[in-house]
């Protein structure tokens, strides 16, 4: 029905263009289509050529709203995005009548316990309430007739004596109530529109973090008053001076804010095994000052830091960020096979140094710019990832030191679980938390068009995101997805989320048979 409702009204547009144009201008354009070189189809047939012209150029959108079933799209299909939507404007994740899952295909499923946790035993803290926003009315076709009601919602975070510490050795550790927090997404990726929304809405939730990217610390990620990781890339933006060299006077300035919870140091990303790009278009001169460079020039980072070369350079890196700080140091990885960590697990063993924290970046990951080569093939999806990692670092003695972060697609509270379960302790959300803030999949993150206003720093542009409207959709969802991980790990028979683990992950192939992932993958000795 909603095909032919769209194909009624194509034919109806086509019709009055037919009848309004004048005929000369369908003169000239015939004579222009033939005698121009460049298209074949409009050589031989001209007019009629430009129909499919039109048709190609409108082809996304008709896939995404027309033609493509509820879980076909990708990266994210129409019921991610929902799902997503429906969070953060309404804070459920009610649906009726059942999954649309496709039970019949191998996947991961999450074991249930046979006497599930009630309430009262679940090592949750649930007061004081957080005063957020949320949407009641309805929506038609043709009206949109709902408003904001205020509401009081429970936090949802880890117990203090429960929490995730990150640097217990250092001066100032970092100690986490909740799972989940924003991913790297740099200031100049995104506009300030939208780094500020997720900052207010985060720093709202409480127990979560705002995370910087690789373009430097801005005023808009502190904002919101929660804590923040700073991550530095090998262009070093934010903390290189005139010549592009690592400055310790700004690095010390930005260890100096309290908000600053932990540093990064980011070797890849998931998409792009290599530095990243931004477009000149975007780099006005208040991000140019951020970062360092110069105004509405491209900007590329080197494919690696130029400070070290090998794990012992790297570590020496990490203990000079350390004694300078005196705060957590991390680094972000991608994984490309069952060894890639296994040589910075021993040499953590081996020299007692190392970093605090690991971000393992997935292949899936998302990037406003990267080669489609890339984002395809080179490194491991996360659950991969995770797994190959924490047995490293298992193998070699040195898990107990470090806390891991998980990123790529893990968007809602089913997935948080299993990749919790592989070996996560903390997961980083990037593209959940931009639609939260009204990203529809426009892929055009890369032109400084993005016509919802998220990954644009054009004015013009950016005003479609309303900054106090979408703060409190990114506080909704992240309390849903602590709410939704609280009743998972109630429902496998743990006190709260912290302590999922590879046996509580079944893996379901084509032919029924059952094994958890502790079987598949069975725990290092160390």
């Amino acid at each position: 029905m909603m095909f032919q409702q769209f194909a009624l009204t194509l034919l109806l547009v086509l019709f009055i263009i037919v009848i309004t144009v004048p005929p000369i201008v369908f003169l000239v354009l015939f004579v222009l289509d033939k005698r121009q070189t460049q298209h074949s189809v409009l050589r031989n047939f001209p007019l009629l050529g430009r129909i499919r012209y039109f048709f190609e150029m409108m082809g996304p959108e008709m896939r995404q709203y027309m033609f493509d079933s509820d879980n076909e799209g990708k990266p994210f299909t129409r019921v991610d995005f929902q799902n997503i939507v429906i969070a953060g404007k309404y804070l459920k994740t009610l649906i009726a009548f059942g999954s649309k899952r496709d039970f019949s295909k191998p996947g991961l499923y999450i074991r249930n316990s046979m006497f599930p946790k009630l309430a009262e035993e679940m090592r949750v803290v649930c007061a004081p309430k957080i005063q957020s926003m949320r949407y009641v009315g309805s929506e038609g076709l043709f009206s949109r007739k709902e408003e904001l009601e205020e509401v009081q919602i429970q936090p949802w975070l880890l117990q203090e004596e429960n929490g995730i510490l990150i640097g217990s050795e250092c001066e100032h550790p970092w100690n986490i109530l909740g799972p989940v927090g924003m991913s790297a997404m740099s200031y100049g990726a995104l506009g300030e529109n939208a780094i500020r929304a997720m900052s207010f809405g985060i720093g709202a939730a409480k127990g979560s973090w705002v995370h910087t990217g690789e373009g430097g610390l801005a005023p808009y990620h502190l904002e919101g008053g929660g804590d923040v990781i700073m991550q530095i890339g090998p262009g070093l933006f934010g903390v290189r001076d005139e010549k592009g060299d690592f400055s310790t006077e700004l690095f010390k300035e930005k260890a100096s804010n309290p908000q600053v919870k932990m540093f990064e140091i980011k070797l890849a990303q998931g998409a792009k095994i290599r530095g990243g790009h931004v477009e000149g278009n975007k780099i006005s001169p208040e991000i140019a000052a951020i970062r360092g460079v110069e105004p509405w020039k491209n900007v590329d980072s080197p494919n690696r830091h130029h400070q070290f070369h090998d794990v012992s350079s790297l570590f020496d890196f990490i203990e000079q960020l350390k004694e300078l700080g005196r705060k957590p140091v991390g680094i972000k990885v991608v994984m490309g096979g069952p060894d890639s960590a296994d040589d910075i697990a021993k040499y953590m063993a081996e020299s007692g140094r190392g970093p605090d924290a690991f971000t393992v970046d997935g292949g899936e990951g998302g990037s406003g710019a990267t080669y489609q080569e890339m984002a395809d093939s080179m490194g491991l999806p996360i659950s991969s990832g995770l797994i190959y990692l924490d047995n490293a670092l298992r193998r070699y003695g040195v898990r107990d030191r470090v806390k891991i972060f998980a990123s790529g697609k893990l968007f809602s509270p089913d997935k948080i679980a299993i990749a919790l379960g592989m070996g996560a302790d903390l997961v980083n959300i990037a593209r959940g938390l931009m639609i939260s803030v009204g990203c529809i999949g426009a892929m055009k993150c890369h032109t400084n068009k993005c016509p919802v206003g998220v990954t644009t720093t054009d004015p013009d542009h950016q005003k479609a995101l309303v900054v106090d409207e979408k703060k409190w959709r990114v506080l909704n969802y992240i309390i849903t997805l602590r709410n939704g991980l609280n009743s998972l790990a109630a429902a496998a028979g743990l006190v709260n989320y912290t302590q999922f683990r590879r046996d509580h992950i079944q893996y379901r192939d084509q032919y029924g048979k059952v094994m958890s992932l502790e079987e598949m993958f069975p725990y290092p000795q160390s």
